[in-house]
Parts: structure tokens; sequence; C-alpha cells
């Protein structure tokens, strides 16, 4: 190659590098050091074990007044209702096993607000079963319904509803014996079709995410478990914006990014471990708060392994599971702390 050809190949390099860091789509953050520590603002939530015990690693929702627990390593229960203001332990349900009203095992579980109920993924039944809130409050002998089949080649891994015709999921496509694919999808209710959202980053290897659904800022937000990415779309499915930050890199490295997403009113956050997985570093202690269009507002450090959370959105709180010796559940209140 000659000179003038190695020139105008360095100017090709040059422009392509330019394009793409100052395309409006495209957001490099490479500091993000706007930390609030909080340790001693988390209080704990203390639950009688005389109540009902829990194992180490539940999963937590709201749903109108009431915080649900669920446990999938329980032998007995595996739902568990506690009202959200006060945490007083409301009822249990959902036996483990495979006869009617059982779960064989339990996946995600969503709220439908609007008619007071809750959906409850079985992967081992492969369906989707429907409580209502009320009755499962005044009757013990409540049995839920059927509300969709699932696939076993393509399902609803966790999902957001919307409405009866309008699911937002990620979806999970197993590979073989001993793999996956996931992405995005839109999940009809009624009738159970998935309709994929084309995925915005094909050239990523084993791009694990979690996505977060906000139809009044009409955007949904994909975190990435694998690489340090976050994604804003609209509800179409069309780029938004890319959000890379400080520990970027398209070769997937052995840390895990990106934890739960959530929509905390017109802000977007993210628990955040960027440790190795291989060790407890990879468990989240932080959350990143952003605004809608990505932009970076702040840091906030629990000082705790948070295996899982959720926002109590009436009382402004952030509720959480600890991996910790001494407390499991805890709850931080946001008033003061969010910018």
């Amino acid at each position: 190659m000659n000179n003038i050809n190695k020139l105008l190949y360095l100017l090709f390099i040059v422009l392509c590098w330019s394009c793409t860091h100052n395309s409006k789509t495209e957001k490099y953050q490479n500091k993000r050091d706007s930390v609030v520590h909080v340790r001693k603002k988390v209080t704990e939530i203390v639950i009688p074990e005389n109540e009902v015990l829990l194992g180490i690693l539940p999963n937590l929702y709201i749903i109108d007044n009431y915080l649900i627990i669920s446990d999938s390593r329980s032998d007995g229960k595996l739902i568990h209702v506690f009202n959200k203001h006060t945490f007083n332990y409301v009822i249990s349900l959902a036996e483990r096993g495979q006869g009617p009203g059982e779960i064989a095992n339990i996946g995600h579980i969503a709220s439908d607000e609007v008619h007071r109920k809750f959906y409850v993924s079985d992967h081992g039944k492969q369906a989707i079963f429907s409580y209502d809130l009320d009755s499962v409050l005044t009757n013990p002998l409540y049995m839920p319904e059927v509300k969709i089949k699932m696939d076993k080649g393509l399902f609803p891994d966790r999902y957001q509803y919307i409405n009866d015709t309008l699911s937002y999921c990620r979806i999970i496509e197993p590979i073989g014996n001993a793999s996956f694919q996931d992405g995005v999808g839109l999940l009809n209710m009624n009738t159970g079709e998935i309709k994929r959202i084309k995925n915005k980053h094909s050239n990523l290897e084993k791009n694990r995410i979690t996505i977060a659904v906000s139809i009044e800022n009409g955007i949904y937000v994909e975190a990435s478990y694998s690489y340090d990415l976050l994604t804003i779309c609209n509800l179409d499915g069309d780029l938004k914006y890319n959000i890379y930050g400080p520990n970027w890199n398209s070769i997937r490295d052995m840390k895990s990014h990106y934890g739960k997403v959530v929509f905390i009113k017109n802000k977007i956050c993210a628990s955040c471990a960027q440790g190795d997985f291989q060790t407890n570093e990879y468990i989240p202690t932080k959350f990143l708060v952003f605004d809608i269009n990505g932009n970076y507002i702040q840091t906030i450090e629990t000082g705790y392994w948070i295996t899982d959370y959720c926002y109590d959105e009436g009382n402004n709180r952030i509720i959480m599971c600890l991996n910790d010796a001494e407390i499991q559940f805890a709850y931080l209140d946001l008033n003061g702390i969010i910018k």
C-alpha cells in the first residue's frame, strides 16, 4: 500500500470512528462519580419466622397495597403476601406440586393493577396462571385460572403487563441442549402469541438482558447483564439511545454489569455490580440513576448485596432482598436522595 492509500485508509477509519461516537443515538459515559452513600439510611424489614419462613433468594413484586414475595426454593407454599405499608404478613398460597392450584416451577409474577389481578408463570406446567387479588385475600380455597399456555421453544421469561393484548417481555429461546438466546418481544396474553422485536445488538455474544417499560414516557429500557450497556427504545422498538458505560467493551468479559432495571417516576434506575461473576462481587450493591434520555444523574451506593428489589411508588421507596448475614429484607426511602 503506497503512502497516499495509507493516508486515505487512516482518514476513512477516523471518519468512521467520529461518525459512530458523534451519533445522536450513541452516548459514551466514561465518568460516573456522583455517588451518594446510603447504607445508614437502609431500614430493615423484620418478618417473624413464626409467621413465614423465607429462603435466601426470593423475588419481590408490588400490586396495589401489597408486597408479594415468591420463594422458588420453598418446599411448601411459594407465594407470600404482605401489607406493603406495614409489612405485616397477610397470607400464603400456591403449594409446590403438579396438582390443581399448585405450582411446579415458579417463574415471574406480573401485576394487572386495573383489574386487581396478578399472573404467575409456571415453567413446570408451561403455563401462566391468573390470580384474582381480592379472591386470594378472602378465599383460602381459591383456585387460579390458566391465562395462557407457554411454548417450550419460545417463551416469556419476565414480562410487564400492559393489557390483555400487550405485555413487553424478555423472551427465551433454547439453543441446543446447553444454551439459549434472549431478546425483547410483545406478548399477547389472550392468545399466547409472541412478536419479536428486532435485536439491537445481534453482534454481541450472549447478551443477557432485563427490561422495564414506561408507557407514560413512551419508552422501554434494556439493561445488559453481560456488557456495560443500556439501550433505550420507543414503544415500537425503534432505537433511541445506546448508553455505554466506563467499562464498555464489545468483547464479553468475566464481569456482571446491570441487574434489574425499573422506572422511578421519570427516572431510570438500574442495579449495578460490575464485578467478577465467579465471586460474590457479581451481586449488585448500587443503583445507577439516569434521566429518560439515558443521561447519567447519580449513583446510590447501599453497601449491601442486593439480590432483588422493587419500587413502591406509593411510598417512594425501594424494597430490597439482601444477601447479608444480619438483614434479609430492607427498604430505602428515596425522598431527598434521588435528584
